[in-house]
């Protein structure tokens, strides 16, 4: 995604980076992002993790309200993608074992 890299992400990633505490999160993301670009990530991101766990489509969809298109894309870039989803789920079970 070549779009994707340009000196502003990179700026904005950086940023993101220096956040530290959850309070830090909610804060910065509150101002940068609506609520719903917030609780849209959100949803992606536990279907990315219940389909990891070995959840049907339906299963999500149930669960979260997605649309089995959204689920599906979620799944593609948990499966073909830059590896985003798996690094951090896998860093997360870590965490919590």
């Amino acid at each position: 995604m070549d779009k994707l890299h340009t000196p502003e992400v990179d700026r904005l990633f950086q940023a993101i980076l220096t956040l530290e505490t959850m309070e830090d999160c909610y804060n910065f993301f509150e101002d940068a992002c609506t609520v719903k670009e917030i609780l849209d990530i959100s949803q992606r991101f536990k279907a990315a993790e219940m389909l990891k766990n070995g959840e049907n489509y339906v299963v999500v969809s149930r669960t979260t309200g997605m649309s089995t298109a959204t689920i599906s894309r979620v799944n593609k870039c948990l499966e073909y993608g830059s590896g985003g989803y798996k690094k951090v789920l896998e860093k997360l079970s870590e965490e919590n074992k």
